[in-house]
């Protein structure tokens, strides 16, 4: 019988990281492990520089892993960043159809979607995810919003990930969250004009051929609408639950109607609803309006059957967290700003959804 993930994980979080001071599952060194009846493997990503001092270390974590019952096998390998080339995302040859398919390594997906743009939803996305690092959780952010990719500059991550191989993408790693975009691939001014078959491929590639790790959620930040991303990820990989962010405004919400719909349809589990811009206080008088209307998500979502998870507020210091590369739960925890999303992120690790 093949031993658990957990139990591998528990076992590796008592091997010390020479570099961080952390374990080496914390310090993100643990990279594509599995845990099958062949035994255990996985990859310990490190700088190419430092094979010799993580040797040791190397030889720690198989000791340990040969002790443990029901493991006959263990192997690891060190690798690092070795080339500054990009990976090249064109889609290959046509693959034959599969169903779901769970990401090598993760142990949950949440995808975060809305039904039209503009409604904040990568904001919540990098705060959610910082969040939920904060927690304790090993997080790792899709950016898959791939026509308008946002992340990078709200994680401030920069740099173009290494693929040692050619095939093999190393992400990059910022605020506890390993993430990886289309963004880092371009220049920032720069407009990805691709047709529907190169997103697709492009999404595969940067689910199933990164190297995530050992994560406990993966969150995906979906473009607006219900699209082929969308469709191409239900369809592809196994996403365990989807949460829509909408304004309190009717329009968003009619797009967001048609966005839980579509997961229903491809059977989705529905997290819940997050209301952002929920209301805006004066920083000046003190006074509160609501800009967008009010109560519009909470009365949408016990329409519909599903939570209500958060209210956000229109403040302008998360706008200006996150165009500063650290968001609000980053530069800011102890912040009111802040308690909506670490609030979510310790429901959604308490109920077991993250």
């Amino acid at each position: 019988m093949a031993v658990s993930r957990d139990t591998v994980l528990t076992v590796l979080k008592a091997v010390a990281d020479p570099v961080s001071g952390q374990d080496i599952v914390s310090a993100g060194v643990v990279r594509a492990l599995n845990c099958g009846e062949e035994g255990v493997r996985f990859v310990m990503e490190i700088a190419p520089d430092r094979a010799e001092l993580y040797e040791p270390v190397r030889q720690e974590a198989e000791t340990r892993l040969r002790d443990l019952e029901g493991v006959e096998t263990v192997s690891i390998v060190l690798t690092g960043h070795k080339s500054d080339a990009p990976p090249d995302l064109k889609p290959q040859r046509r693959a034959e159809p599969k169903g779901p398919e769970p990401v090598p390594g993760v142990a949950r997906i949440i995808a975060i979607a809305s039904g039209k743009g503009g409604v904040g939803k990568s904001t919540v996305a990098a705060n959610l995810a910082c969040a939920l690092a904060a927690q304790g959780r090993q997080v790792g952010l899709l950016d898959a919003d791939v026509y308008g990719p946002s992340q990078p500059r709200m994680l401030g991550v920069s740099g173009r990930p290494a693929s040692p191989d050619g095939k093999t993408i190393l992400p990059l790693r910022n605020h506890g969250v390993t993430m990886m975009s289309i963004g880092l691939m371009t220049n920032e001014d720069q407009a990805v004009v691709w047709r529907g078959p190169m997103l697709m491929g492009a999404l595969q590639q940067m689910l199933m051929q990164v190297q995530w790790g050992a994560l406990d959620v993966l969150l995906v930040d979906l473009p607006p609408g219900t699209g082929d991303v969308q469709l191409t990820l239900c369809q592809k990989a196994r996403v365990d639950g989807a949460i829509v962010v909408s304004t309190p405004q009717d329009v968003a919400l009619l797009d967001a109607r048609k966005g839980i719909d579509m997961f229903r349809q491809l059977n989705v589990p529905i997290l819940g609803m997050i209301e952002n811009m929920s209301t805006h206080i004066c920083s000046n008088c003190g006074h509160e309006e609501h800009v967008f209307g009010h109560g519009g998500v909470a009365t949408e979502a016990e329409r519909l059957g599903v939570p209500l998870l958060a209210e956000v507020p229109l403040d302008l210091q998360i706008r200006v967290a996150s165009d500063g590369g650290a968001p609000i739960t980053v530069s800011a925890p102890d912040s009111k700003q802040a308690r909506a999303f670490l609030d979510l992120a310790r429901t959604l690790v308490e109920e077991g959804a993250a």
